[in-house]
């Protein structure tokens, strides 16, 4: 009998810690499945928050400040990046009564008093000016203004072959800049290389 009970105790202590063995193996698997768990949730929820993110960072704006050649504001125009162009915002007053041509010009400088330092017409293409000419517009074509009696004028344009993103061909934030340009007469869509619009009566650069 003795020698009985001497082999049973062996045997189930043997039993016993195999046992604990494989209680503590299932614990340790189950809180690896959680962990992994946790860093899926997490690799989630960072996902989520920068889509949230990219969906909320507000469109690109820059203000443009217009002068006249004495140097005076005559108006400001508001440039908004959208994924159709760029929304141009144009509020502006003291201007002759009348249409006037409106372009953005290919070099970001506005020395008064005629504004030539401006360049010609933004035009990273390369084609001919106006809507009704063959091969255009310019890209810096927009359409006229009008300005009523008391010399002010409110239209909001959009520029569809333009950007205000960094890097791009048709960009209007590239490397020294371009204008914004308000000419004394109205452009006639045809005549090259600028519509036979007349002096250039204001101007604001367009920068960030």
């Amino acid at each position: 009998m003795k020698r009985w009970r001497l082999m049973v105790f062996p045997l189930l202590l043997v039993l016993i810690l195999v046992a604990c063995g494989s209680t503590e193996e299932g614990t340790g698997g189950s809180e690896n499945e959680e962990e992994n768990t946790s860093q899926e949730e997490e690799s989630t929820t960072g996902e989520e928050n920068q889509e949230q993110t990219d969906s909320e960072t507000p469109p690109e704006t820059i203000t443009v400040q217009l002068k006249d050649s004495d140097g005076k504001e005559v108006g400001t125009a508001e440039l908004e990046q959208e994924d159709q162009g760029v929304d141009i915002n144009l509020v502006a007053s003291s201007l002759p009564e009348g249409m006037h041509g409106f372009h953005i010009h290919e070099n970001g400088s506005c020395e008064a008093p005629d504004f030539k330092s401006a360049g010609g017409h933004f035009n990273p293409t390369d084609v001919s000016h106006g809507t009704e000419s063959e091969d255009g517009p310019h890209a810096g074509d927009l359409p006229n203004i009008e300005a009523g009696k008391e010399g002010s004028v409110q239209k909001e344009i959009t520029a569809d072959q333009v950007t205000l993103k960094k890097g791009e061909k048709n960009s209007l934030v590239k490397v020294g800049g371009t204008a914004l340009v308000i000419h004394s007469k109205a452009d006639d869509n045809k005549s090259q290389p600028s519509g036979d619009a007349g002096e250039r009566i204001a101007c604001g650069v367009i920068k960030k």
